[in-house]
């Protein structure tokens, strides 16, 4: 599938989403947002996609918001139609599919555009990228939930300096200080996307969704709620196929074969 503004392919059960406005480093506009929904709607319907990968053509991975668009008389749908409309559907997307989101940033990652990477499940950079919290420069504040990730990643203080200052992150300096998983070289960066994201696709993906819905409820609940909660979906996953596949395997002594269910 392709269209103007997000390119969308499907192989060895990895959706590859790439967001394709190159020509403006990849920036937002209502089109895209809400096409980006879509497309992963159609990820999570999907049995055939059991791992996912967004990142971005050309130079850069995001760099937020298409400010043309909110300077438009003609265009401009409005601060609280952009948040409401386009960037919180988008991370509860995210978030809530049941499936690893990889977020392989390609460049940089500005305003929303870092925040909607670090709200993905595992974020790997080229080491060429970078991540700034934009929002500060221009006289706003952070959107997209960063002021929810972030400082739960790197904690207040960096992350309250890094949201007022505006200053930009390297893809080693966001490494280093647990922003991002891995950094991999310009030359490696889609062979070591491809191998992560097969990965997750061989694995038993059922219970990779289960471990994010904990993670999830892990921001708010308590030690007591958590321990419930994984009493829970342990058992859920210990009658699925796929436990069941791994048990035998590793009596029989041969690799698992996953099916996700």
């Amino acid at each position: 599938m392709s269209t103007n503004s997000i390119e969308l392919k499907i192989e060895n059960n990895i959706a590859f989403i790439a967001l394709n406005r190159p020509d403006v480093f990849n920036s937002f506009n209502r089109e895209m947002a809400l096409l980006l929904q879509n497309v992963l709607d159609q990820c999570q319907t999907d049995a055939n996609v059991r791992a996912i990968v967004l990142t971005g053509n050309g130079k850069a991975f995001c760099a937020g918001q298409d400010l043309k668009e909110v300077t438009s008389p003609e265009l401009n749908p409005g601060f609280r139609k952009i948040l409401e409309e386009h960037y919180n559907p988008i991370i509860q997307r995210i978030r809530t599919i049941e499936k690893p989101i990889v977020a392989a940033v390609n460049g940089v990652a500005a305003g929303a555009g870092a925040n909607i990477a670090l709200a993905c499940d595992i974020v790997v950079a080229t080491e060429n990228a970078s991540f700034i919290q934009a929002f500060s420069k221009i006289g706003l504040v952070p959107d997209s939930a960063g002021t929810f990730f972030l400082p739960r990643l790197i904690g207040f203080q960096k992350a309250s300096a890094l949201m007022l200052l505006g200053d930009k992150v390297t893809a080693t300096e966001a490494a280093q200080m647990g922003m991002i998983f891995k950094v991999f070289t310009e030359e490696n960066f889609k062979e070591e996307v491809n191998k992560l994201a097969t990965t997750l696709a061989q694995m038993p993906t059922k219970a990779l969704g289960l471990t994010k819905r904990l993670l999830n409820q892990s921001m708010n609940n308590n030690l007591d709620q958590q321990l419930a909660m994984e009493s829970d979906l342990q058992i859920e996953a210990s009658s699925s196929n796929d436990y069941n596949e791994g048990v035998t395997a590793f009596v029989e002594k041969r690799k698992p074969e996953f099916k996700g269910n």
